[in-house]
């Protein structure tokens, strides 16, 4: 598994004002790494890079330590009610993300070291919605796991999650660093997700994360140890053989988790939007990511803005093939929706 060891280390002054700010300072000038500050996480410069290929990857490879300072979260629709911003980015260097149009050209890595007052602030949604359940997402933006061995914030979210009656907490990863997690009580209110694709996809266009086999180790653990259990396949994306790479997916999983495994599945097609496929080309100017509109059709969706997706024809093959594929190996499962 890879382990995510940043380059530079870019503090807001009052991150130190925080036992994890002087706890990750402390841990950084200790490890050799470059650190220096910066007036706000949102406002972040030298950061070096020429071309917007350079500038993207200089920036994956900087942590940002700053202080949440906006306690209203966003919504989280469909999959939660509410956003849990822990992390910001990811130094993934998945090349369809679509991060690539919402945090600008220099997508640093930011970790916030507030995390009881985010906590604080979390509770009062739970208790303003009560008697009902409130859901929390804390990978919308994000991909926590390359810097939990660094903050220590999904443990503390997990274990305090646990410790409530109606708040639950979901976050998904493409990465399989998750034994620092397995003995955290859960009473069953955090769900693991982990995003999956086809060994072929993950070698050309999700660069710089764990393999397939590492993400379904990592379920094996996190099943082993009683967390509820979800996958995303996504994107899906189709290609010569896809059918029977993405059949070997759900082979592999299912030969690794316990039978009678009923965990849920989101699936996810390939699709992006014109703002998107520039930015791509942009940073990724030898990307071979099929996005040529004339094999697709163009879709409005509820944002006010339309995407180039899989045409009807197509997403109804995919429908039916992953319907029967999953019904075969997984059928206690559900799926909850395929768009």
């Amino acid at each position: 598994m890879k382990k995510f060891v940043p380059k530079r280390a870019v503090f807001e002054p009052s991150a130190l004002e925080y036992p994890l700010g002087k706890k990750l300072f402390e841990h950084f000038e200790t490890s050799g790494i470059k650190t220096q500050t910066t007036p706000s996480h949102n406002r972040v410069t030298g950061i070096p890079g020429k071309t917007p290929h350079e500038k993207y990857v200089q920036a994956k490879q900087s942590l940002v330590v700053g202080v949440r300072r906006t306690l209203k979260f966003s919504s989280c629709k469909p999959s939660a009610h509410y956003q849990l911003p822990l992390v910001t980015s990811c130094p993934g260097f998945c090349e369809y993300c679509y991060l690539q149009t919402t945090l600008g050209p220099k997508p640093a890595v930011r970790v916030y070291v507030n995390i009881e007052e985010i906590l604080d602030q979390a509770k009062k949604y739970i208790e303003e919605r009560a008697p009902e359940i409130t859901i929390f997402e804390g990978a919308a933006t994000s991909d926590p796991i390359p810097v939990e061995y660094l903050t220590g914030s999904l443990a503390r979210s997990i274990a305090f999650f646990a410790g409530t009656n109606l708040g639950r907490f979901r976050f998904v990863t493409k990465f399989g660093d998750v034994d620092s997690l397995l003995e955290v009580p859960h009473n069953g209110h955090t769900e693991i997700r982990f995003s999956l694709n086809t060994q072929t996809i993950i070698g050309q266009y999700e660069r710089g994360t764990d393999t397939l086999s590492e993400r379904i180790e990592a379920a094996r653990k996190t099943s082993l140890a009683g967390y509820p259990l979800g996958f995303l396949i996504a994107p899906i994306i189709i290609y010569d053989n896809w059918k029977e790479e993405y059949a070997k997916v759900i082979e592999d999983l299912a030969s690794q988790l316990a039978a009678g495994s009923n965990p849920g599945f989101e699936l996810i097609t390939h699709r992006f939007t014109k703002r998107a496929k520039s930015n791509i080309e942009q940073v990724f100017p030898e990307s071979t990511l099929p996005m040529d509109e004339g094999e697709r059709q163009y879709k409005y969706g509820q944002f006010g803005y339309g995407k180039w997706v899989y045409p009807k024809e197509t997403m109804e093959e995919i429908d039916e093939f992953f319907r029967d594929k999953l019904g075969e190996f997984f059928p206690q499962s559900v799926i909850k929706y395929l768009v």
